[in-house]
């Protein structure tokens, strides 16, 4: 799965990205041989067609369009890979931020659930920036890429058994360097087991001041205290070795505010 942006986008990201960059566009839609179809009326492609799209202004919705696209592209027998677009028209005006995250969530990541799409293009929103990362963020939320770490956390109850808001911020400033894991923080073990079946590690509350540690779908560590649990996860994750160091501090790096004056 691409990212593509449009020429102006590039222009005003290009000289922002280092080598190290994990969001960064992979293909500018101007140097693309893309075909653009409106699926409403017969049409043909060929096999040197490297990426097809709906064509701007064609009279569906935007999603109901790329189903038709995918439908009548199987129907002919082809293959070629379906570039998604957030919209089909633009509006007068930007959008507000918000408004342009929901549209193109939304409508591509119904897409993506759908099995439709090899590449994706967000044009609603403004900033070049903000558009670029709210692309990779669809595709880490649909599982299409990885590109941070992903958290998963269950809403908070009267069954959650330590402070959900709390503990997740804690977790994230330890662990949110380690991209392409998977973690979970579930208030209780009556629906968070279940819950949380594709991550790669848990942290469920499992009484009152006790925790449980999970890899995958399995519980390894029984009731330890929760002023040591975050720290027992870090562990956790080192043996399993996912863990690495974040940039800039050393492996045997001590907390400074531990450290006696």
């Amino acid at each position: 799965m691409r990212v593509v942006v449009t020429r102006t986008t590039w222009e005003k990201v290009a000289r922002k990205l280092s080598p190290k960059t994990d969001v960064k566009p992979e293909a500018v839609y101007e140097d693309l041989n893309v075909s653009e179809i409106d699926p409403t009326r017969d049409f043909e492609v060929n096999c040197d067609t490297q990426l097809v799209t709906v064509k701007d202004g064609t009279q569906l919705p935007t999603i109901a369009a790329f189903r038709l696209l995918a439908a009548q592209l199987k129907r002919l027998g082809h293959n070629n890979p379906i570039l998604l677009k957030d919209c089909l028209e633009f509006s007068p005006a930007p959008l507000e931020p918000k408004i342009a995250l929901l549209r193109a969530a939304a409508v591509i990541g119904s897409l993506l659930a759908d099995g439709i799409g090899d590449a994706i293009l967000v044009r609603g929103e403004a900033g070049a920036g903000q558009s670029l990362r709210l692309t990779y963020n669809i595709l880490q939320a649909a599982g299409c890429r990885s590109f941070k770490t992903d958290y998963v956390a269950c809403p908070s109850c009267g069954r959650t058994l330590f402070n959900l808001q709390t503990v997740t911020g804690h977790i994230k400033a330890r662990t949110e360097h380690l991209k392409g894991v998977k973690i979970a923080i579930m208030g209780c073990i009556v629906n968070g087991p279940g819950e949380m079946a594709d991550a790669d590690f848990g942290y469920v509350g499992g009484a009152p001041g006790k925790i449980n540690l999970y890899v995958g779908k399995t519980a390894v560590k029984f009731n330890i205290p929760e002023t040591e649990a975050v720290d027992r996860l870090v562990d956790l994750i080192r043996e399993h070795g996912k863990w690495t160091e974040p940039e800039g501090k050393p492996a045997d790096a001590t907390d400074a505010a531990a450290v006696p004056a």
